[in-house]
């Protein structure tokens, strides 16, 4: 099954409103595209608690579409009371149709149930072509029900695009829907 978001993107490319800022004919191969999406939660208290760690493996996984891998600390710092390879976060890596899925579902379900929404901001370029999002509840997500929430908690949100600059990758999110503030 084809998403939505990709057959958007295939009709952009052919029109010619997603393209490089040079005037000459693109190579298709240049146009930019989403790579891949990877949502990351650290884990903090719950390093200790497997009952949590658990429930928020289980969080990530209903919200992504596929399931969550935990990350451990490479090395021990005594300040932060983290042994080697304890855990301390949560990630998953999404390509493909679930990428698609997954950014449908953030733009036009997600995003508009957060309170007194304006608008992502525009600050999260890396000056690479990749934007970053952070958000700070997990109850915006249909998939997620109130009751069966023990603790609110954040994620961050990576788009990784083949843009060469922000302004590239600007557009392209822009024609796939993302609410930019104005």
């Amino acid at each position: 099954m084809s998403q939505r978001l990709k057959q958007r993107y295939d009709e952009l490319v052919k029109t010619g409103q997603i393209t490089l800022d040079s005037k000459k004919k693109a190579n298709p191969h240049e146009i930019p595209k989403l790579v891949k999406i990877v949502v990351n939660r650290g884990v903090g208290d719950a390093s200790q608690n497997a009952r949590a760690l658990d429930n928020y493996v289980d969080e990530i996984s209903m919200i992504t579409g596929q399931k969550a891998i935990v990350t451990t600390s490479k090395k021990a710092i005594a300040a932060f009371k983290i042994r080697e390879g304890m855990p301390v976060g949560i990630s998953v890596t999404l390509r493909g149709e679930r990428m698609y899925a997954f950014l449908d579902r953030l733009v036009n379900l997600a995003l508009p149930r957060i309170r007194d929404f304006q608008g992502i901001n525009t600050k999260g370029f890396d000056g690479h072509g990749n934007y970053t999002l952070g958000l700070n509840e997990q109850l915006m997500f249909p998939e997620i029900e109130y009751d069966k929430v023990d603790q609110v908690r954040g994620m961050d949100i990576s788009i990784v695009t083949s843009a060469k600059t922000d302004t590239q990758a600007k557009a392209l999110l822009l024609g796939l829907g993302m609410p930019f503030r104005a």
